[in-house]
C-alpha cells in the first residue's frame, strides 16, 4: 500500500486554514500568531510533515544547495577535497550533492544538466581529463554560477582554484637536480590534460634553468597515469642505453609503480634511480623506500573553492569578478630521493 505523503494542503484542511497560512507558520513569519504557529508545527510534527525543499526552492530561486562534479571520489587527493568541501558548506547554511563523473564527458555534461534540474544555487566542477568540448559548462555557466577547482580548463571564463602546478614540478625537479641527477625522466600525460601539461612546462623549465638537454627517450606519455601504467612506462625507461637516474612521475601512482618495477629489476632507490611522485597520498608513506612527493593541500582547495562560490551565490552578479586562485604545494622530501652526498 503507498503511503500518503503530508503535505501543506493535508495540514491546512485539518486546521482549516489557507495553505499560504501554513507554509508561514512554519517559516514563523510575523504575520502569523503564535496559538496559529503552534498548532501549525505541532500537527506536522506529528504526522511527519517534510518540506520540499526542491519545490520551495524554485519558488525562492533558492535551495540552499551546492552541487559538486568530481571525475574520482575515490582518489585521496579529491576526497580531502570533499571532505573540506562538505564542512564549510555546513558551516554556511548549505546542503552538497555530489555526482562522479568517472572521467566519461558524456556521464560529466549529464551531471551538469541533472545539477540545473534540482536547481541547485551553484556549481564546483572538476573536469574529466578527456573534456575539450567546453560548450556544455558554458551553458551552465550562464544559468549558475559555477566554480572549476583541481582540473580546470583556461577556455572557460570562470573563477577558478587550482595548485599552482608549474612551480610545484619545478621544485620537484631541482630537487633531483640538486642531489646530483642530470637525465631525469619524466611520467605524464598526453597533452590534452591541463594539470599534467602544467607539471610538464615546470619539469622542462628546471631543465632549462640549469642547462640540461632535453631528452625526448626520456619523456614519456600515457592515457592513465596509474600504478600499472608507471610499472609499464619504467620497464621501457631501463631498457634504454642511457638510462635515467631520476623519475619524476605526475602522480603518486605511477610513481610507487616505477619504484616496484625498479626494485624487481634490482636498481637501489635512489642511489641508481631517485623517484618522485605528485599528490602526498596516503600511499607514499607505505610504499618501501617511502616516496618523496609533491604535497597537495586538498583542505585549503576545498574551502576556498566554497568560499568563493558562495560569495557569487550571494553578491550581485554585477560585483563578481573571475578570478583564478593559485595555491602553494610543498615537497616532501623522503627515503625515495634521500642520497648521501
Amino acid at each position: 500500500m503507498k503511503k500518503e505523503v503530508t503535505t501543506l494542503k493535508k495540514i491546512a484542511q485539518l486546521l482549516d486554514i489557507s495553505t499560504s497560512t501554513v507554509s508561514r507558520a512554519l517559516n514563523n513569519h510575523p504575520d502569523i500568531s503564535e496559538e496559529t504557529t503552534n498548532k501549525v508545527k505541532k500537527i506536522a510534527k506529528k504526522l511527519n510533515y517534510m518540506p520540499n525543499i526542491f519545490a520551495k526552492g524554485f519558488r525562492l530561486h533558492r535551495t540552499n544547495i551546492i552541487g559538486v562534479i568530481v571525475p574520482n571520489v575515490l582518489s585521496y587527493f579529491t576526497s580531502s577535497i570533499l571532505k573540506e568541501i562538505l564542512l564549510q558548506a555546513e558551516i554556511k547554511g548549505y546542503r552538497v550533492i555530489i555526482s562522479e563523473s568517472n572521467n566519461d564527458v558524456d556521464k560529466e555534461k549529464e551531471m551538469l544538466n541533472t545539477m540545473l534540474q534540482f536547481g541547485v544555487d551553484g556549481i564546483l566542477m572538476s573536469l574529466t581529463k578527456h573534456t575539450i568540448d567546453v560548450e556544455p559548462i558554458l551553458y551552465a555557466l550562464n544559468q549558475k554560477p559555477l566554480i572549476l577547482f583541481d582540473k580546470v580548463s583556461n577556455k572557460v571564463p570562470c573563477s577558478q582554484v587550482i595548485i599552482d602546478g608549474e612551480a610545484a614540478a619545478f621544485n620537484a625537479v631541482e630537487h633531483l637536480i640538486n642531489i646530483g641527477k642530470k637525465r631525469i625522466a619524466i611520467l605524464k600525460e598526453f597533452e590534452q590534460s591541463y594539470n599534467s601539461e602544467k607539471r610538464f612546462q615546470g619539469y622542462l623549465r628546471a631543465l632549462k634553468t640549469y642547462k640540461i638537454p632535453v631528452d625526448e627517450k626520456l619523456i614519456l606519455s600515457t592515457d592513465d597515469i596509474s600504478l600499472k601504467k608507471g610499472r609499464r612506462l619504467t620497464s621501457q625507461l631501463i631498457t634504454l642505453k642511457e638510462k635515467p637516474d631520476a623519475i619524476f612521475s605526475i602522480t603518486d601512482a605511477a610513481a610507487i609503480g616505477a619504484i616496484q618495477t625498479l626494485k624487481k629489476f634490482n636498481f637501489k632507490i635512489p642511489e641508481d634511480i631517485a623517484v618522485i611522485g605528485f599528490s602526498n597520498s596516503l600511499s607514499s608513506t607505505i610504499v618501501e623506500p617511502q616516496l618523496t612527493t609533491i604535497d597537495q593541500p586538498g583542505k585549503r582547495i576545498g574551502k576556498i573553492a566554497v568560499d568563493c562560490l558562495i560569495e557569487e551565490i550571494e553578491k550581485p552578479k554585477e560585483h563578481l569578478t573571475s578570478k583564478t586562485i593559485e595555491i602553494k604545494t610543498n615537497l616532501i622530501i623522503r627515503n625515495s630521493t634521500l642520497v648521501s652526498l
